[in-house]
């Protein structure tokens, strides 16, 4: 019969073996996470406001607006024309200003108080201000970031536009001044 082969000291499980295996351990993550490739930022692709509001305008026939010529360092973020509250077709164009805030506009036709009051997030109504030749209602939502400036159609052929986000109520105003009409060629 033969006998057993005599024991590794290593099995015995020993505290300074165990730091050593950590260790080793350590050393293999840490080169795993130098070699592994990371991104430091994720970049979306340009977002075409202008040639999607002509798209709108033409389809639609509204006169929507979009902005033109806005100062260095806005950057526009989403646009899109769905369907929103109330059925009403809305058209949207979002921003990040300079600032970090972001701005967009609502536009819709025969806008209902229901869909101002989801456009605006339920905010309530705290003044009037001047921009753009035109006097846009302030919405301001507590408790949460968000101002609003809603100017309502004054005639069946105008649109109702709001200009909204987390911006101040300079950016917004400074925001709303650029609106321009689409053309629709």
């Amino acid at each position: 019969m033969s006998t057993p082969a005599p024991r590794s000291s290593y099995a015995n499980g020993s505290v300074a073996n165990m730091v050593r295996s950590l260790v080793v351990i350590g050393v293999i993550v840490a080169a795993l996470i130098a070699i592994v490739p990371r991104v430091n930022s994720v970049s979306q692709p340009p977002v075409d406001v202008a040639g999607a509001s002509v798209e709108v305008a033409r389809t639609s026939g509204w006169p929507i607006e979009r902005p033109e010529a806005l100062p260095d360092g806005w950057k526009a973020t989403s646009v899109r024309y769905v369907r929103s509250t109330g059925g009403l077709m809305t058209w949207h164009a979002g921003y990040q200003s300079p600032t970090g805030n972001y701005i967009a506009i609502e536009q819709t036709k025969d806008a209902t108080d229901e869909w101002v009051s989801a456009q605006t997030n339920r905010a309530t109504k705290t003044g009037d201000v001047q921009a753009a030749g035109q006097t846009w209602g302030t919405y301001v939502r507590s408790g949460k970031v968000q101002n609003s400036l809603v100017h309502r159609a004054q005639t069946p052929a105008e649109l109702t536009t709001i200009v909204t986000g987390t911006g101040t109520f300079d950016e917004l105003t400074a925001f709303a001044e650029t609106l321009r009409p689409v053309p629709t060629s």
